[in-house]
């Protein structure tokens, strides 16, 4: 059976759930993306049940920041960082904050996934933060290739992977040297990638030629090409790594992968124009952000259990669903709104929003930290 959490598809401002109920508090819409670099702005939370703990960072391409937000103490902090990042990571050690971009101005378009950007000889960055004693600071800045949109550390965090959409590629970067140290070809306009589960194999959705690369970590060279449907954006694995979700915006779809196979296994109906996708630590559930269009925008998130491949619930949050991250506990899940300027933090548990979060403008990428 499917369930719906109650909501509505017309943008909202900022708001927070109370206990079980819908009654919300309201602030004004606009604090999401005029806050300047640095200043603190208090969240709303819910004032009854469990919360969770860590760090919560997002990345806000139309607003060249990243957000920080501390949720033991429920507030944000949005720095400038002079690029557009439309992907923020922590690395797996969680000592490093990865965030990738092209220089403020020139980022990947209204739906962050526009892929007839017209690229510069600028080659993007990467930008290397401390993830334990974050201020807006990097501690290196690392010239990538065009166009860069993911990021990803290996389970060691001595290398980061970054897809670079404006040159079907994949930098390799040495995170102590500082520098590409690989570059490794893929599909045509690579954008999301996640590394398998045993840290053997990055998975890497190309958007504009319909398949997923699949790229052998050690010998660092793409070792299969998948055909998925159209337009793939972001992949997810399940944590035992034997499915690996793919969001497949312009079908309104997510395909299933077969690990051990490569081959695709069934496809699941969700909402429109579904964008990022991530599973719970227990391998049960893969959740899918809707994110619509500016002119139409979605704000759901599907629920899709992995043993029946079916809907089990939707959870609405704010307007343009993109990025999603969940805690190591696999309680609650972080949801970046895209046209909405918020974050939504979700109980999976009871199903309830306990606490909505401003941000800066157009949050894309979300990243949890445990410190």
């Amino acid at each position: 059976m499917t369930l719906f959490r109650k909501g509505t598809l017309a943008r909202r401002p900022v708001t927070a759930a109370i206990s079980h109920t819908h009654l919300a508090t309201r602030f004004h819409p606009a604090f999401g993306w005029l806050l300047a670099a640095g200043l603190t702005l208090a969240s709303t939370v819910s004032q009854a049940g469990q919360m969770p703990h860590g760090q919560v960072f997002t990345a806000n391409e139309h607003g060249a920041s990243l957000t920080h937000i501390q949720l033991d103490e429920g507030t944000t902090t949005t720095h400038d960082i002079a690029i557009a990042p439309h992907n923020v990571q922590v690395s797996a050690d969680g000592r490093y904050l990865l965030a990738v971009g092209e220089r403020a101005g020139h980022a990947h378009g209204d739906d962050g996934h526009t892929h007839g950007h017209t690229h510069g000889d600028e080659p993007g960055k990467l930008k290397v933060f401390d993830a334990l004693d974050f201020d807006g600071t990097p501690l290196a800045v690392i010239p990538v290739g065009s166009h860069p949109a993911h990021v990803v550390s290996d389970l060691s965090s001595q290398f980061a992977f970054v897809t670079n959409a404006g040159d079907a590629s994949v930098s390799v970067v040495d995170l102590a040297a500082r520098e590409v140290v690989a570059t490794i070809a893929t599909g045509e306009y690579p954008h999301g990638l996640r590394l398998s589960p045993d840290g053997s194999e990055l998975y890497v959705a190309n958007v504009m030629d319909g398949s997923v690369s699949v790229i052998d970590v050690a010998a660092r060279e793409e070792v299969a090409r998948i055909p998925v449907g159209a337009t793939p954006v972001q992949v997810g694995f399940t944590a035992d790594g034997a499915q690996l979700y793919v969001s497949l915006r312009d079908e309104n779809r997510v395909a299933v992968i077969d690990t051990a196979t490569r081959e695709v296994t069934t496809a699941v109906e969700v909402n429109r124009l579904p964008i990022q996708v991530y599973g719970t630590p227990d391998s049960r559930l893969m959740l899918v952000a809707n994110e619509g269009t500016s002119d139409e925008p979605d704000n759901r998130v599907s629920v899709i259990d992995t043993a029946t491949q079916q809907i089990v619930v939707t959870h609405v949050v704010g307007a343009g669903a993109h990025g999603i991250s969940i805690d190591a506990n696999g309680r609650f899940a972080f949801v970046t709104s895209l046209f909405d300027d918020s974050l939504s933090i979700i109980d999976l548990t009871t199903g309830d929003i306990v606490a909505t979060h401003a941000t800066g403008h157009g949050p894309n990428g979300v990243t949890w930290l445990a410190h």
